[in-house]
């Protein structure tokens, strides 16, 4: 694992030693270096993650929390422990806070059936942004429709850029609840959350955040937020598909009711009556990803341990890099512009469909994200029908944006304009 590096802007030697760590940074695709743009997608792992998911089931496979011998005894204290380490990582205040999902979308799903249809009703109102997942949209539509609510879409402008003052008026006695993503998956719009919670706060509606597209680029630090709901999946920050974390305020946990039943989620079961668990295993029903949570941990140790505040520096100057250079490619146009931005640079070619230009791009080892992202609202309000994304990582180098432009060069030729 990387040492912790300096708050400058790190260089050449440094991301080589942190690309090491990622061996599948040494592929080769159609006879030519993978050049890996689709961070947003999925982060690729480091052998530090791969190795702790391989050590459990080499060593350590059990079920937890139910077992008296050894090997279970030994699941439960790394399983737990990996939840300490992300409660720890998160600055939650107790380890209870954190509950294993498989990720954003579940965990999204959970709040809006366990803490939000239970207390809406007919005339009630849902806040939301225009710059949303989908799972960020769904889950809200579903309970509107469970319980006669509204759903209301905050606007954003040409840039890509929440309309503050939109979201001030929206907000009402009839709000029930604010759900909004912390950085956009489509755009790279870092939303202004602090803002958008304390105003929330003072009409005493709590605040969920999507934090997908987050977690591995900005510091989250759930306490200073003072978020209700805290959402993120650990493939999106170096760790195994297939687990991800709600974070949520005690309270209103031991509030919520379990939204799935099964084992582990009980204390005591009998055919008159059952007794739930206390928080936060009365919401993981069911044998949980073991491997995944305790992959997780690690990958969250090694951001950790490189300092996030290091790899957000290195990614801004990727971003500017990638602007810049993108800018200047003919007939290319940018989508999502905002001022307060993550890695992410999503673009449009005047006469190429993204798809093509996509496919292009893969034929010359770049590996991007073409289409709507699951953010089909976004598209609809640039009036595109898809769009290309090249997202960042830690691992990303000045030479992957000279390959990317290289691959535009490509597509230029492909099409003859």
């Amino acid at each position: 694992m990387t040492p912790i590096e300096s708050l400058t802007i790190p260089d050449a030697p440094t991301i080589a030693r942190w690309r090491d760590d990622f061996p599948i940074l040494r592929t080769r695709v159609h006879g030519k270096p993978l050049v890996y743009l689709d961070n947003g997608a999925t982060t690729q792992k480091p052998t530090a993650v791969i190795e702790a998911e391989r050590d459990y089931y080499m060593h350590a496979n059990a079920n937890v929390h139910r077992g008296v011998h050894w090997l279970s005894q030994r699941a439960t204290r790394d399983y737990e422990g990996a939840r300490a380490r992300i409660a720890s990582f998160l600055n939650a205040a107790q380890p209870e806070e954190i509950v294993f999902v498989r990720g954003t979308t579940e965990a999204i799903n959970l709040v809006a059936q366990s803490d939000v249809r239970g207390r809406i009703k007919p005339g009630d109102e849902i806040l939301i942004s225009a710059m949303e997942h989908h799972s960020n949209i769904v889950p809200w539509q579903l309970v509107c429709e469970q319980t006669g609510a509204q759903l209301r879409v905050v606007p954003i402008d040409d840039s890509g850029t929440l309309d503050f003052e939109a979201y001030e008026r929206m907000i009402n006695a009839r709000t029930r609840i604010v759900a909004v993503t912390h950085v956009s998956n489509a755009l790279g719009t870092i939303n202004p959350v602090e803002r958008l919670i304390d105003i929330a706060h003072a009409h005493d509606v709590p605040v969920l955040l999507d934090g997908a597209q987050a977690v591995a680029h900005v510091p989250v630090d759930v306490r200073a937020l003072d978020c209700d709901f805290y959402a993120f999946s650990g493939h999106k920050i170096y760790g195994p598909t297939g687990i991800g974390v709600l974070y949520a305020k005690a309270n209103r946990l031991k509030a919520m009711p379990p939204w799935q039943g099964g084992g582990d989620m009980i204390r005591s079961v009998t055919f008159e009556r059952t007794e739930y668990n206390d928080i936060p295993w009365k919401f993981e029903a069911g044998t949980p990803n073991i491997a995944g949570a305790i992959g997780l941990a690690v990958a969250l140790d090694y951001v950790r341990a490189i300092g996030i505040e290091v790899i957000g520096r290195h990614e801004a100057q990727l971003l500017a890099d990638a602007t810049e250079a993108m800018r200047a490619v003919p007939r290319v146009r940018l989508i999502g512009t905002a001022q307060d931005k993550a890695a992410i640079v999503s673009f449009v070619h005047e006469d190429v469909h993204a798809h093509d230009v996509g496919t292009i791009l893969d034929h010359c080892g770049v590996a991007v994200r073409a289409g709507h992202h699951c953010a089909m609202p976004v598209m609809q309000r640039f009036g595109v029908p898809a769009t290309v994304r090249a997202s960042f990582a830690l691992y990303n180098t000045r030479e992957d944006i000279d390959a990317l432009v290289a691959a535009m060069r490509k597509v230029q030729e492909v099409f003859g304009r």
